[in-house]
């Protein structure tokens, strides 16, 4: 062991600052040397150490590799108890506990049992009477995939199961393109808005009535077509206007989120399919024409994800359930640590130089087709439950200003809604984390039809 610490030391410091210069030069072209400039610091400590230690008398080198040893083992112990922890959570991001309460109240106030199956068995059970069955699924899954396409919406013409924060899993009939809309929407010769966002917008985790776009449709009496995805940031977002707008839409309704739309688009830019729509503004999947094609896609990859899940299930691929690869990096622990660090060192890469270029050619694009553009401004449940506001604040003035740079109107959901309510986490479901419950969508439509109507 003494004749070879060192070397491995020095190998595997060296291993480090190679990795470190691919990921902050190769990888993300220097755009986030602030974050990596610690690992480099790191890397080369580690290196130094490393010469040092040939030249250590063996007692203190004994002394060395013991501490070292000792160490590692004790990082480890510690990053799978977290991660252990961290798979305690359910998927909707509850403890054990809150999700407890929640069945409780949801008894109480229904009379009903809270629905406690997984998605999975959701599906096998409906799909015993309906084989047409199908399940909602993110077009972020497929950043990773290299298809003949990237698929910006979901299955066609069926009955979708969503999710379930309310005791119940929300099921919606997809439209021809596979959105959350009667189909028949497309057939109007004017349409009054048009929805752009993410999974708030989708309609996480309601039926119709109760999403914004059918709340909007029923307040209006005028049509609505809701291009709302889960999962999406505003590259996506901005490829599902490209793909889908008609020339008879009136108002586009832009929602942000203000937890992750940033994160997303960080993401979203590293996709050779998603970054054409960035750059190139005649870009087009055609993605009308393709929906059989999109159809095939998503059912596959749905089967490749239930598949996955049937190996973490089993333990294939993972020891103990554990993400092998999240552990071995030390994951828990260095995210644990980000919150200590200054904001620049945080492993965020927030995009708003590319946000703003994609609002700006969204602008262009209603305004070429005659439409007006309309930026709704969603808040995130831990503004209130933490009482963050502060440390949300300079991200939320760079979208504002950005926005308003661009004239285009901002509808700020967090101070015409939630500000002026003594109990802002009663929008949200049981008051503990989740999307919006049925109050608050209606209540978020109502403010963005009052702001945005004639």
């Amino acid at each position: 062991m003494k004749k070879i610490f060192s070397p491995a030391i020095l190998i595997i410091s060296s291993i480090l600052i190679i990795y470190t210069y691919y990921k902050s030069q190769i990888v993300w072209d220097g755009k986030k040397n602030d974050y990596y400039l610690i690992y480099y610091i790191i890397s080369l400590t580690l290196l130094f150490f490393s010469i040092i230690t040939f030249f250590l008398k063996q007692k203190l080198k004994e002394y060395f590799i013991i501490s070292s040893i000792t160490t590692l083992i004790s990082l480890y112990i510690f990053e799978v108890y977290l991660e252990i922890k961290k798979n305690n959570y359910l998927i909707t991001g509850l403890t054990l506990k809150e999700q407890t309460i929640k069945e409780k109240l949801y008894e109480k106030n229904t009379g009903k049992k809270y629905d406690n199956r997984n998605i999975e068995e959701v599906y096998a059970d409906i799909k015993k009477t309906n084989e047409d069955i199908k399940i909602m699924l993110n077009p972020s899954f497929h950043i990773n995939k290299k298809n003949e396409i990237y698929p910006l919406s979901n299955i066609s013409n069926s009955k979708t199961i969503f999710c379930n924060e309310l005791g119940y899993f929300a099921i919606y009939n997809s439209d021809r393109y596979g959105f959350n809309n009667p189909d028949e929407e497309w057939d109007q010769k004017e349409i009054e808005f048009l929805l752009i966002g993410d999974s708030l917008v989708h309609g996480s985790c309601v039926n119709r009535p109760n999403d914004i776009g059918s709340v909007l449709r029923n307040l209006s009496k005028k049509s609505v077509l809701n291009l709302g995805q889960s999962g999406t940031g505003p590259l996506i977002q901005y490829a599902i206007l490209r793909e889908y707008l008609n020339p008879n839409v009136k108002k586009i309704l832009w929602f942000y989120f203000e937890r992750n739309d940033l994160r997303n688009l960080a993401n979203e830019l590293h996709n050779e399919v998603l970054i054409k729509y960035y750059n190139d503004l005649s870009f087009t999947q055609d993605l009308k024409r393709n929906q059989k094609e999109i159809d095939r896609i998503v059912i596959k990859s749905i089967d490749e994800l239930f598949e996955k899940k049937r190996n973490i299930k089993t333990n294939k691929g993972s020891f103990l359930g554990l993400n092998l690869k999240e552990v071995i990096k030390l994951s828990n622990i260095r995210f644990s640590l980000y919150r200590y660090l200054p904001s620049k060192y945080r492993p965020q890469f927030l995009p708003l130089i590319n946000l703003e270029k994609i609002l700006f050619s969204a602008k262009e694009l209603a305004t070429n087709n005659n439409s007006e553009i309309y930026f709704i401004y969603l808040p995130q449940y831990e503004r209130y439950k933490y009482n963050i506001e502060k440390r949300l604040q300079e991200n939320y003035l760079s979208v504002k200003k950005i926005v308003e740079d661009l004239n285009i109107p901002f509808i700020n959901i967090h101070t015409e809604l939630f500000k002026k309510t003594e109990k802002p986490l009663s929008f949200f479901p049981f008051e503990l984390h989740g999307h919006y419950n049925i109050k608050g969508y209606r209540k978020i439509s109502e403010i963005v039809y009052e702001s945005s109507k004639d």
